[in-house]
Protein backbone atom coordinates (compact mmCIF):
# COMPACT_ATOMS: atom_id res chain seq x y z
CA UNK A 1 0.00 0.00 0.00
CA UNK A 2 1.39 3.38 -1.02
CA UNK A 3 1.74 6.09 1.58
CA UNK A 4 -0.87 8.84 1.41
CA UNK A 5 0.56 11.99 -0.13
CA UNK A 6 1.05 15.02 2.10
CA UNK A 7 -1.17 18.02 1.43
CA UNK A 8 -1.38 21.64 2.47
CA UNK A 9 -4.06 22.20 5.11
CA UNK A 10 -5.85 24.65 2.83
CA UNK A 11 -5.57 27.31 0.15
CA UNK A 12 -3.87 29.73 2.56
CA UNK A 13 -1.09 27.25 3.27
CA UNK A 14 -0.48 26.80 -0.44
CA UNK A 15 -0.51 30.57 -1.09
CA UNK A 16 1.98 31.32 1.67
CA UNK A 17 4.30 28.45 0.71
CA UNK A 18 4.20 29.34 -2.99
CA UNK A 19 4.65 33.04 -2.26
CA UNK A 20 7.56 32.19 0.02
CA UNK A 21 9.16 30.29 -2.83
CA UNK A 22 8.76 33.19 -5.23
CA UNK A 23 9.85 35.95 -2.85
CA UNK A 24 13.54 35.27 -2.88
CA UNK A 25 16.91 36.75 -3.73
CA UNK A 26 16.04 37.17 -7.41
CA UNK A 27 13.16 39.48 -6.56
CA UNK A 28 15.08 41.57 -4.05
CA UNK A 29 18.32 42.22 -5.92
CA UNK A 30 17.33 41.59 -9.56
CA UNK A 31 14.03 43.47 -9.87
CA UNK A 32 15.37 46.83 -8.59
CA UNK A 33 18.44 46.64 -10.83
CA UNK A 34 16.41 45.82 -13.95
CA UNK A 35 13.88 48.54 -13.16
CA UNK A 36 16.63 51.14 -12.83
CA UNK A 37 18.42 49.89 -15.97
CA UNK A 38 15.35 49.51 -18.17
CA UNK A 39 13.68 52.89 -17.88
CA UNK A 40 12.02 52.63 -14.46
CA UNK A 41 8.30 52.91 -15.09
CA UNK A 42 8.72 51.44 -18.58
CA UNK A 43 10.02 48.21 -17.09
CA UNK A 44 7.34 48.30 -14.41
CA UNK A 45 4.48 48.66 -16.90
CA UNK A 46 5.83 45.88 -19.12
CA UNK A 47 6.38 43.67 -16.09
CA UNK A 48 2.82 44.17 -14.80
CA UNK A 49 1.33 43.37 -18.22
CA UNK A 50 3.41 40.21 -18.51
CA UNK A 51 2.60 39.19 -14.93
CA UNK A 52 -1.15 39.01 -15.59
CA UNK A 53 -0.68 37.27 -18.96
CA UNK A 54 2.56 35.33 -19.37
CA UNK A 55 3.18 34.72 -15.65
CA UNK A 56 -0.43 33.73 -14.97
CA UNK A 57 -0.37 31.23 -17.86
CA UNK A 58 2.78 29.41 -16.76
CA UNK A 59 1.83 29.44 -13.09
CA UNK A 60 -1.66 28.05 -13.71
CA UNK A 61 -0.32 25.37 -16.05
CA UNK A 62 2.27 24.09 -13.58
CA UNK A 63 -0.01 24.13 -10.54
CA UNK A 64 -2.66 22.17 -12.44
CA UNK A 65 -0.12 19.61 -13.69
CA UNK A 66 0.84 19.02 -10.07
CA UNK A 67 -2.64 18.70 -8.62
CA UNK A 68 -4.03 16.59 -11.46
CA UNK A 69 -1.21 14.04 -11.31
CA UNK A 70 -0.48 14.22 -7.55
CA UNK A 71 3.15 13.87 -8.54
CA UNK A 72 6.25 16.01 -8.27
CA UNK A 73 7.78 17.49 -11.41
CA UNK A 74 10.11 14.54 -12.03
CA UNK A 75 7.22 12.17 -12.75
CA UNK A 76 4.23 14.48 -13.34
CA UNK A 77 4.98 15.41 -16.95
CA UNK A 78 5.22 11.74 -17.93
CA UNK A 79 1.80 11.10 -16.37
CA UNK A 80 0.28 13.81 -18.57
CA UNK A 81 2.02 12.39 -21.67
CA UNK A 82 4.74 9.72 -21.72
CA UNK A 83 6.57 11.37 -24.61
CA UNK A 84 6.99 14.52 -22.53
CA UNK A 85 8.40 12.74 -19.51
CA UNK A 86 11.83 14.19 -20.32
CA UNK A 87 10.52 17.58 -19.17
CA UNK A 88 10.34 16.15 -15.67
CA UNK A 89 14.05 15.43 -15.82
CA UNK A 90 14.78 19.02 -16.83
CA UNK A 91 12.35 20.35 -14.20
CA UNK A 92 14.24 18.42 -11.51
CA UNK A 93 17.75 19.13 -12.78
CA UNK A 94 17.09 22.90 -12.70
CA UNK A 95 16.52 23.10 -8.90
CA UNK A 96 19.29 20.53 -8.40
CA UNK A 97 21.65 22.92 -10.19
CA UNK A 98 20.30 26.01 -8.41
CA UNK A 99 20.39 24.59 -4.88
CA UNK A 100 24.18 24.65 -4.30
CA UNK A 101 24.87 28.19 -5.44
CA UNK A 102 21.65 29.50 -3.88
CA UNK A 103 22.86 28.21 -0.51
CA UNK A 104 26.23 29.88 -1.12
CA UNK A 105 24.48 33.21 -1.67
CA UNK A 106 22.25 32.46 1.32
CA UNK A 107 25.46 32.05 3.30
CA UNK A 108 26.57 35.50 2.14
CA UNK A 109 23.28 36.95 3.39
CA UNK A 110 23.73 35.16 6.72
CA UNK A 111 27.22 36.66 7.06
CA UNK A 112 25.95 40.19 6.44
CA UNK A 113 23.05 39.70 8.85
CA UNK A 114 25.51 38.64 11.57
CA UNK A 115 27.76 41.62 10.82
CA UNK A 116 24.91 44.11 11.08
CA UNK A 117 23.14 42.60 14.08
CA UNK A 118 26.42 42.60 16.03
CA UNK A 119 26.80 46.33 15.34
CA UNK A 120 29.61 46.13 12.78
CA UNK A 121 27.65 47.28 9.73
CA UNK A 122 30.21 49.98 8.93
CA UNK A 123 32.79 47.24 8.26
CA UNK A 124 30.57 45.77 5.55
CA UNK A 125 30.61 49.15 3.79
CA UNK A 126 34.39 49.24 3.39
CA UNK A 127 35.94 48.60 -0.01
CA UNK A 128 37.12 45.05 -0.33
CA UNK A 129 34.98 43.59 2.49
CA UNK A 130 32.75 41.58 0.17
CA UNK A 131 35.62 40.39 -2.02
CA UNK A 132 37.75 39.40 0.97
CA UNK A 133 34.85 37.45 2.48
CA UNK A 134 33.79 35.44 -0.58
CA UNK A 135 37.41 34.67 -1.50
CA UNK A 136 38.06 33.17 1.94
CA UNK A 137 38.66 29.44 2.19
CA UNK A 138 36.75 28.62 5.39
CA UNK A 139 34.09 31.18 6.35
CA UNK A 140 32.02 31.10 3.10
CA UNK A 141 31.86 27.30 3.34
CA UNK A 142 30.76 27.45 6.98
CA UNK A 143 28.02 29.99 6.22
CA UNK A 144 26.84 27.90 3.26
CA UNK A 145 26.59 24.75 5.39
CA UNK A 146 24.68 26.58 8.16
CA UNK A 147 22.20 27.99 5.67
CA UNK A 148 21.77 24.59 3.98
CA UNK A 149 21.31 22.90 7.37
CA UNK A 150 18.45 25.28 8.24
CA UNK A 151 16.84 24.46 4.89
CA UNK A 152 17.23 20.72 5.44
CA UNK A 153 15.63 20.86 8.89
CA UNK A 154 12.51 22.54 7.51
CA UNK A 155 12.12 20.18 4.54
CA UNK A 156 12.66 17.02 6.59
CA UNK A 157 9.75 18.04 8.81
CA UNK A 158 7.46 17.67 5.80
CA UNK A 159 4.80 19.68 4.00
CA UNK A 160 2.65 20.55 7.02
CA UNK A 161 5.10 20.41 9.89
CA UNK A 162 7.94 22.08 8.00
CA UNK A 163 7.17 24.03 4.84
CA UNK A 164 3.66 25.26 5.68
CA UNK A 165 4.43 25.99 9.34
CA UNK A 166 7.56 27.97 8.41
CA UNK A 167 5.68 29.91 5.71
CA UNK A 168 2.88 30.88 8.10
CA UNK A 169 5.45 32.38 10.48
CA UNK A 170 8.05 33.88 8.16
CA UNK A 171 5.87 35.26 5.37
CA UNK A 172 3.84 37.67 7.55
CA UNK A 173 7.07 38.81 9.25
CA UNK A 174 8.77 39.22 5.89
CA UNK A 175 5.85 41.24 4.53
CA UNK A 176 5.87 43.56 7.57
CA UNK A 177 9.62 44.12 7.15
CA UNK A 178 9.27 44.78 3.41
CA UNK A 179 6.49 47.32 3.94
CA UNK A 180 8.27 48.96 6.87
CA UNK A 181 11.59 49.37 5.04
CA UNK A 182 9.77 50.59 1.91
CA UNK A 183 7.96 53.32 3.87
CA UNK A 184 11.23 54.32 5.52
CA UNK A 185 12.96 54.50 2.12
CA UNK A 186 10.42 57.08 0.95
CA UNK A 187 11.06 59.35 3.96
CA UNK A 188 14.85 59.62 3.78
CA UNK A 189 16.79 62.50 2.27
CA UNK A 190 20.40 63.56 1.84
CA UNK A 191 21.21 67.01 0.56
CA UNK A 192 18.84 67.81 -2.26
CA UNK A 193 17.97 64.16 -2.98
CA UNK A 194 14.89 62.54 -1.44
CA UNK A 195 13.35 59.10 -1.34
CA UNK A 196 10.32 60.30 -3.29
CA UNK A 197 12.62 61.39 -6.12
CA UNK A 198 14.03 57.88 -6.13
CA UNK A 199 10.50 56.48 -6.28
CA UNK A 200 9.92 58.59 -9.37
CA UNK A 201 12.75 56.74 -11.10
CA UNK A 202 10.93 53.47 -10.40
CA UNK A 203 7.40 54.42 -11.44
CA UNK A 204 7.78 57.07 -14.19
CA UNK A 205 8.58 55.59 -17.64
CA UNK A 206 11.83 56.90 -19.10
CA UNK A 207 11.88 56.55 -22.89
CA UNK A 208 14.77 58.95 -23.42
CA UNK A 209 17.23 57.47 -25.91
CA UNK A 210 15.37 54.16 -26.09
CA UNK A 211 15.56 52.34 -29.43
CA UNK A 212 13.37 49.51 -30.69
CA UNK A 213 16.09 47.10 -29.64
CA UNK A 214 16.12 48.65 -26.15
CA UNK A 215 12.35 48.23 -25.75
CA UNK A 216 12.64 44.65 -26.96
CA UNK A 217 15.33 44.09 -24.33
CA UNK A 218 13.04 45.53 -21.64
CA UNK A 219 10.32 43.05 -22.62
CA UNK A 220 12.69 40.09 -22.46
CA UNK A 221 14.23 41.30 -19.18
CA UNK A 222 10.76 41.59 -17.62
CA UNK A 223 9.83 38.14 -18.89
CA UNK A 224 13.04 36.66 -17.51
CA UNK A 225 12.32 38.31 -14.15
CA UNK A 226 8.92 36.60 -14.05
CA UNK A 227 10.65 33.22 -13.78
CA UNK A 228 11.99 34.44 -10.43
CA UNK A 229 8.82 36.26 -9.40
CA UNK A 230 6.44 33.33 -9.73
CA UNK A 231 8.94 30.43 -9.39
CA UNK A 232 7.95 28.76 -12.65
CA UNK A 233 10.03 26.52 -14.93
CA UNK A 234 11.95 24.98 -12.04
CA UNK A 235 9.63 22.20 -10.88
CA UNK A 236 8.58 24.02 -7.72
CA UNK A 237 5.01 24.97 -8.63
CA UNK A 238 4.30 21.52 -10.06
CA UNK A 239 5.50 20.01 -6.77
CA UNK A 240 3.55 22.46 -4.60
CA UNK A 241 0.51 21.97 -6.83
CA UNK A 242 0.64 18.24 -6.09
CA UNK A 243 0.08 19.05 -2.41
CA UNK A 244 -3.16 20.97 -3.03
CA UNK A 245 -6.34 19.20 -1.95
CA UNK A 246 -8.90 18.39 -4.64
CA UNK A 247 -11.53 20.62 -3.04
CA UNK A 248 -9.24 23.69 -2.74
CA UNK A 249 -9.72 26.61 -5.10
CA UNK A 250 -6.78 26.65 -7.53
CA UNK A 251 -7.91 29.76 -9.40
CA UNK A 252 -8.16 31.74 -6.18
CA UNK A 253 -4.78 30.48 -5.03
CA UNK A 254 -3.01 31.36 -8.29
CA UNK A 255 -4.58 34.82 -8.38
CA UNK A 256 -3.46 35.53 -4.81
CA UNK A 257 0.08 34.31 -5.48
CA UNK A 258 0.22 36.46 -8.59
CA UNK A 259 -0.90 39.53 -6.61
CA UNK A 260 1.39 38.86 -3.64
CA UNK A 261 4.49 38.24 -5.73
CA UNK A 262 3.93 41.32 -7.89
CA UNK A 263 3.41 43.46 -4.78
CA UNK A 264 6.62 42.23 -3.14
CA UNK A 265 8.63 42.67 -6.36
CA UNK A 266 7.40 46.26 -6.58
CA UNK A 267 8.14 46.88 -2.89
CA UNK A 268 11.65 45.50 -3.43
CA UNK A 269 12.10 48.29 -5.95
CA UNK A 270 10.67 50.81 -3.47
CA UNK A 271 13.08 49.57 -0.78
CA UNK A 272 16.21 49.65 -2.87
CA UNK A 273 16.00 52.31 -5.59
CA UNK A 274 15.08 55.35 -3.44
CA UNK A 275 17.58 54.31 -0.75
CA UNK A 276 20.51 53.90 -3.13
CA UNK A 277 19.51 57.03 -5.09
CA UNK A 278 19.45 59.26 -2.01
CA UNK A 279 22.89 58.27 -0.76
CA UNK A 280 24.70 57.25 -3.97
CA UNK A 281 22.86 59.00 -6.82
CA UNK A 282 21.91 57.44 -10.14
CA UNK A 283 25.43 56.04 -10.61
CA UNK A 284 24.99 54.00 -7.43
CA UNK A 285 22.13 52.09 -9.05
CA UNK A 286 24.37 50.80 -11.83
CA UNK A 287 25.50 47.93 -9.62
CA UNK A 288 23.72 44.64 -10.28
CA UNK A 289 23.33 41.32 -8.49
CA UNK A 290 25.84 40.85 -5.64
CA UNK A 291 27.24 44.33 -6.24
CA UNK A 292 23.89 45.91 -5.40
CA UNK A 293 23.08 43.74 -2.41
CA UNK A 294 26.47 43.36 -0.78
CA UNK A 295 28.34 46.51 -1.79
CA UNK A 296 26.08 49.41 -2.78
CA UNK A 297 23.46 48.89 -0.06
CA UNK A 298 25.89 48.43 2.88
CA UNK A 299 27.57 51.69 1.86
CA UNK A 300 24.15 53.29 1.75
CA UNK A 301 23.28 52.02 5.24
CA UNK A 302 26.65 53.24 6.51
CA UNK A 303 25.81 56.74 5.24
CA UNK A 304 22.75 56.81 7.52
CA UNK A 305 24.76 56.84 10.74
CA UNK A 306 23.46 54.91 13.77
CA UNK A 307 20.07 54.32 12.11
CA UNK A 308 21.85 52.63 9.22
CA UNK A 309 22.94 49.69 11.37
CA UNK A 310 19.36 49.13 12.53
CA UNK A 311 17.94 49.41 9.02
CA UNK A 312 20.71 47.18 7.70
CA UNK A 313 19.93 44.55 10.32
CA UNK A 314 16.23 44.59 9.45
CA UNK A 315 16.99 44.54 5.74
CA UNK A 316 19.31 41.53 5.87
CA UNK A 317 16.92 39.76 8.26
CA UNK A 318 14.21 40.21 5.64
CA UNK A 319 16.52 39.00 2.85
CA UNK A 320 17.56 36.01 4.97
CA UNK A 321 13.91 35.02 5.52
CA UNK A 322 13.21 35.41 1.80
CA UNK A 323 16.26 33.33 0.89
CA UNK A 324 15.28 30.57 3.34
CA UNK A 325 11.67 30.25 2.12
CA UNK A 326 12.95 30.00 -1.46
CA UNK A 327 15.72 27.50 -0.70
CA UNK A 328 13.18 25.31 1.09
CA UNK A 329 11.05 25.15 -2.07
CA UNK A 330 14.09 24.42 -4.23
CA UNK A 331 15.16 21.52 -2.01
CA UNK A 332 11.58 20.24 -1.79
CA UNK A 333 11.27 20.15 -5.60
CA UNK A 334 14.25 17.80 -5.85
CA UNK A 335 13.51 15.71 -2.76
CA UNK A 336 9.88 15.19 -3.73
CA UNK A 337 10.95 13.90 -7.12
CA UNK A 338 13.30 11.38 -5.50
CA UNK A 339 10.49 10.26 -3.17
CA UNK A 340 8.00 9.79 -6.01
CA UNK A 341 10.42 8.14 -8.44
CA UNK A 342 12.47 5.91 -6.17
CA UNK A 343 10.10 5.56 -3.17
CA UNK A 344 12.75 6.78 -0.74
CA UNK A 345 11.77 8.07 2.67
CA UNK A 346 11.61 11.86 3.02
CA UNK A 347 14.62 11.94 5.32
CA UNK A 348 16.75 9.81 2.99
CA UNK A 349 15.76 11.86 -0.08
CA UNK A 350 16.46 15.19 1.62
CA UNK A 351 19.82 14.10 3.01
CA UNK A 352 20.85 12.67 -0.37
CA UNK A 353 20.17 15.97 -2.09
CA UNK A 354 21.78 17.88 0.78
CA UNK A 355 25.00 15.90 0.40
CA UNK A 356 25.14 16.73 -3.31
CA UNK A 357 24.42 20.39 -2.52
CA UNK A 358 27.25 20.51 0.04
CA UNK A 359 29.79 19.09 -2.41
CA UNK A 360 28.76 21.40 -5.25
CA UNK A 361 28.35 24.34 -2.87
CA UNK A 362 31.94 23.94 -1.66
CA UNK A 363 33.10 23.93 -5.30
CA UNK A 364 31.15 27.16 -5.88
CA UNK A 365 32.77 28.73 -2.80
CA UNK A 366 36.22 27.71 -4.00
CA UNK A 367 35.39 29.27 -7.35
CA UNK A 368 36.27 32.60 -5.75
CA UNK A 369 39.75 31.53 -4.64
CA UNK A 370 41.91 28.64 -5.86
CA UNK A 371 39.33 27.36 -8.41
CA UNK A 372 38.80 30.81 -9.87
CA UNK A 373 38.67 31.20 -13.64
CA UNK A 374 36.79 33.33 -16.14
CA UNK A 375 34.88 32.10 -19.15
CA UNK A 376 32.95 34.13 -21.74
CA UNK A 377 29.24 33.28 -22.10
CA UNK A 378 27.13 33.52 -25.28
CA UNK A 379 25.22 36.51 -23.86
CA UNK A 380 28.43 38.54 -23.74
CA UNK A 381 29.13 38.33 -20.01
CA UNK A 382 32.19 36.84 -18.33
CA UNK A 383 31.54 34.08 -15.81
CA UNK A 384 33.07 31.83 -13.20
CA UNK A 385 31.56 28.71 -11.55
CA UNK A 386 28.52 30.31 -9.87
CA UNK A 387 27.69 32.38 -12.95
CA UNK A 388 27.97 29.37 -15.25
CA UNK A 389 25.56 27.36 -13.09
CA UNK A 390 23.16 30.31 -12.91
CA UNK A 391 23.34 30.93 -16.67
CA UNK A 392 22.77 27.26 -17.51
CA UNK A 393 19.74 26.91 -15.23
CA UNK A 394 18.07 30.29 -15.66
CA UNK A 395 18.97 31.33 -19.18
CA UNK A 396 18.97 28.00 -21.00
CA UNK A 397 17.11 25.20 -19.20
CA UNK A 398 14.23 27.24 -17.75
CA UNK A 399 13.15 28.73 -21.12
CA UNK A 400 13.44 25.28 -22.72
CA UNK A 401 11.30 23.75 -19.95
CA UNK A 402 8.72 26.54 -20.23
CA UNK A 403 8.52 26.11 -24.02
CA UNK A 404 8.00 22.37 -23.55
CA UNK A 405 5.28 23.01 -20.97
CA UNK A 406 3.46 25.35 -23.37
CA UNK A 407 3.61 22.77 -26.15
CA UNK A 408 2.37 20.02 -23.82
CA UNK A 409 -0.52 22.06 -22.42
CA UNK A 410 -1.32 24.09 -25.52
CA UNK A 411 -1.19 21.39 -28.18
CA UNK A 412 -0.96 17.88 -26.70
CA UNK A 413 -3.04 17.73 -23.50
CA UNK A 414 -4.97 20.86 -24.62
CA UNK A 415 -5.88 23.92 -22.52
CA UNK A 416 -9.25 22.38 -21.68
CA UNK A 417 -7.45 19.94 -19.39
CA UNK A 418 -6.15 22.81 -17.27
CA UNK A 419 -9.48 24.64 -17.32
CA UNK A 420 -11.41 21.51 -16.34
CA UNK A 421 -9.09 20.71 -13.43
CA UNK A 422 -9.10 24.31 -12.17
CA UNK A 423 -12.92 24.56 -12.28
CA UNK A 424 -13.97 21.06 -11.23
CA UNK A 425 -15.45 22.39 -7.98
CA UNK A 426 -17.50 25.05 -9.73
CA UNK A 427 -14.88 27.81 -9.62
CA UNK A 428 -14.88 30.49 -12.28
CA UNK A 429 -11.81 30.60 -14.52
CA UNK A 430 -11.09 34.25 -15.21
CA UNK A 431 -8.97 35.11 -18.26
CA UNK A 432 -9.90 31.79 -19.91
CA UNK A 433 -9.55 33.06 -23.48
CA UNK A 434 -6.34 34.86 -22.57
CA UNK A 435 -4.94 31.65 -21.09
CA UNK A 436 -5.67 29.65 -24.24
CA UNK A 437 -4.15 32.24 -26.58
CA UNK A 438 -1.10 32.72 -24.37
CA UNK A 439 -0.28 29.04 -23.81
CA UNK A 440 -0.77 28.08 -27.47
CA UNK A 441 0.71 31.00 -29.35
CA UNK A 442 2.15 34.02 -27.56
CA UNK A 443 4.06 32.46 -24.63
CA UNK A 444 6.01 29.92 -26.77
CA UNK A 445 7.11 32.66 -29.17
CA UNK A 446 8.18 34.99 -26.33
CA UNK A 447 10.04 32.16 -24.64
CA UNK A 448 11.84 31.25 -27.85
CA UNK A 449 12.94 34.88 -28.26
CA UNK A 450 14.15 34.87 -24.64
CA UNK A 451 16.17 31.72 -25.28
CA UNK A 452 17.67 33.16 -28.47
CA UNK A 453 18.65 36.31 -26.62
CA UNK A 454 20.26 34.28 -23.84
CA UNK A 455 22.28 32.45 -26.47
CA UNK A 456 23.42 35.76 -27.93
CA UNK A 457 21.74 35.09 -31.28
CA UNK A 458 19.39 38.08 -31.19
CA UNK A 459 22.16 40.52 -30.30
CA UNK A 460 24.22 39.08 -33.14
CA UNK A 461 21.34 39.61 -35.58
CA UNK A 462 20.82 43.20 -34.44
CA UNK A 463 24.56 43.86 -34.74
CA UNK A 464 24.61 42.55 -38.31
CA UNK A 465 21.56 44.66 -39.19
CA UNK A 466 23.30 47.76 -37.88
Amino acid sequence: MSKKRDTFTGTLGFILAAAGSAVGLGNIWRFPYLAAKDGGGLFLVVYLILAVTFGFTLLMSEVVIGRKTKQSALTAYGVINKKFGFLGGIATFVPFLIMPYYCVIGGWVLKYFIVFITGHGSEAATDGFFGDFISGEIEPVVMTVIFLAATVIVVIKGVNGGIERMSKVLMPVLLVLVIGISVFALTIRSGDRTGLQGLKILVVPNLQGKTVNDVFTVILDAMGQLFYSVSVAMGIMVTYGSYIKDDDNIVKGVNRIELFDTLVAFLAGVMVIPTVFVFAGTEGMEASGPGLMFQALPKTFSSMGIAGNIIGTLFFAMVLFAALTSSVSILEAVASGIIDKFKFSRTKAVLLEACAAVVLGVIVCFGYNFLYFEMPLPNGSTAQILDIMDYTSNNILMPILAIGTCILIGWIAKPDMVIAEATKNGEKFGRKTLFVVMVKYIAPVLLLLLLLKSLGIIDLLFAKKL
